[in-house]
């Protein structure tokens, strides 16, 4: 996975994107400063990379100081690309640039957070299986079509790892550890953190539709999730009900009575949430953004928005940065 497993110490480049992901970088870099430590010598060493090769801002606010810049950079073989909010708007094309040329040269490509975002925007996910944070998949969908992306927590594919961030990096770096050095020095590090369970590469990122709802009812909880399956070409509630084997009279009852209002209401707040990442993460116009999420015009879209969130679309547009 790493390149060349007998080269010790193995160096791993961090490429640092300003509003980068603080909590999916520590996850990737700690479990490779604790396996020197469990080792007891440098099996891996690692430095940091900016476009300029000046601090970087992570999205909590934290400065981070880098070893070197992308033009100073060299030898790289294994990259990890971290990123967090907002990565629509860090698209660089000298990132881009230095990113291919490394690929041409064989290197390890991986991708933390919404990282592989970019990734895709440079070319580098064609033909290869990826994942990204939950919250950005639909836009990612949206954006990249042609891409195969999973919400697995990691996912491997050729020389590209992609990991959704959060705690994500940590089950990621352990598995690729293991590989190299084996379980028990995985079983130490975990101990180290007092982490007693490491997820696979196919966990999926979001709890169970339950835990998030906080409803137990089958009957609805199907409903719920064939409405979050299906937000760009609506269901009508006489067919959830019928995929969920009862009556839309009784399927009506439910969600009054567990969420206190009727489905068509709760499947608009869906569409209409989505619609809301879509503003935020993507350039999609407005249009395609009413499109991807259900409605069949700008204006209808565009009323039901402003209903729920109190501004139009164009409006909550122009409060993001």
């Amino acid at each position: 996975m790493f390149s060349d497993p007998n080269e010790i110490p193995l160096k791993i480049d961090f490429l640092l994107i300003d509003e980068f992901s603080m909590m999916a970088f520590s996850s990737a870099i700690e479990p490779l400063r604790l396996a020197n430590r469990v080792r007891g010598k440098q099996i891996y060493e690692w430095e940091l990379i900016s476009i300029d090769g000046n601090t970087v801002t992570a999205s909590n606010g934290t400065e981070i100081v880098v070893n070197k810049s992308i033009e100073t950079a060299k030898n790289v073989k294994t990259v990890f690309l971290v990123s967090g909010v907002n990565v629509h708007l860090h698209e660089n094309e000298r990132v881009f640039s230095f990113l291919r040329k490394i690929s041409r040269t064989g290197a390890i490509i991986g991708a933390l957070c919404t990282g592989s975002y970019l990734l895709a925007k440079a070319g580098l996910l064609n033909e290869h299986r990826c994942t990204i944070h939950w919250e950005n998949l639909g836009a990612f969908r949206e954006s990249f079509p042609e891409i195969e992306v999973s919400a697995d927590i990691y996912e491997f594919d050729k020389n590209r790892i992609t990991c959704s961030g959060g705690t994500a990096g940590l089950d990621m770096m352990l598995f690729l550890i293991g590989k190299q050095l084996g379980e028990e020095i995985v079983s130490n590090i975990s101990e180290q953190f007092i982490y007693d369970r490491i997820r696979g590469p196919n966990d999926p990122q979001r709890s169970d539709l339950n835990a998030r709802v906080g409803l137990t009812h089958p009957k609805l909880l199907l409903a719920i999730g064939d409405m979050e399956n299906n937000l760009e070409e609506p269901i009508s509630q006489s067919e959830l009900a019928l995929r969920a084997g009862i009556s839309s009279r009784q399927l009506e009852r439910l969600f009054r009575r567990h969420l206190n209002m009727t489905p068509t209401r709760y499947y608009l707040n869906l569409r209409l949430k989505r619609a809301n990442q879509l503003l935020e993460q993507t350039s999609m116009s407005i249009l395609t953004v009413a499109l991807a999420c259900g409605f069949v015009s700008a204006s209808h879209f565009s009323k039901c928005y402003k209903e729920y969130f109190e501004l139009t679309p164009r409006e909550q547009r122009k409060t993001y940065p």
